[in-house]
């Protein structure tokens, strides 16, 4: 078999290929253990939530609920606040398909829409809660230190759902304030978090 060769080197002598490395930055990591929150706040523990990154990015790993069809949900908040009350305008849709194959959808989802709703929002909706069961995606927010804009987020989840589905949501929206956001919050809509982590990584320019 012929040597790989770049630029008429081998790839023992490369020391750089041109590409963009490193633009995904790791920032904190919180695991739960029968949590009933978890919380990244900018200046705590080393947690970056203002201009360094243009772009931030939780990916959430596992999440098991306590209990049985719980919502995986979470809200934001400015400055030292700590209402994470802000109001948010989001859509939604998804898609599913059970185990027994005798039903599949794919939706408008009308449910956990929010306009201008100031309650946590639905990330993942009525996991269940057997020892193999969890959801797990991925939450963007855009520019969230921004003085000028609302802000933007979009999350892309796959959770077990109750009576055994395969689910898909979908989910985007905004906070309706110019205001710096400082700090997310995650919880499910009853009870606590068993198991699970949660990554927060910034991305940087090109």
């Amino acid at each position: 078999m012929a040597l790989v060769k770049y630029n008429n080197n081998s790839i023992s002598a490369v020391t750089s290929t041109g590409l963009a490395t490193g633009s995904l930055v790791p920032i904190k990591t919180l695991t739960a253990s029968g949590s009933a929150t978890l919380s990244f706040v900018h200046g705590t523990d080393g947690v970056v939530l203002d201009s360094t990154y243009p772009i931030y990015k939780f990916e959430f790993i596992n999440m098991h609920p306590s209990a049985n069809a719980r919502s995986l949900t979470f809200q934001t908040d400015t400055g030292t606040n700590t209402n994470y009350n802000i109001a948010c305008t989001s859509t939604s849709f998804e898609a599913y398909h059970n185990e027994p194959d005798n039903d599949v959808e794919l939706r408008y989802d009308t449910q956990y829409d929010n306009a201008q709703s100031t309650s946590f929002i639905h990330l993942a909706s009525e996991i269940m809660s057997v020892d193999d069961a969890s959801c797990s995606g991925t939450l963007t927010i855009f520019s969230p230190s921004s003085d000028t804009f609302v802000k933007h987020w979009i999350s892309e989840f796959h959770g077990m759902r109750n009576d055994v589905y395969a689910w898909r949501f979908m989910k985007a929206g905004y906070f309706n304030t110019t205001t710096a956001l400082t700090r997310f919050q995650f919880k499910l809509n009853s009870g606590n978090i068993d198991a699970g982590k949660i990554k927060l990584y910034g991305i940087k320019d090109s």
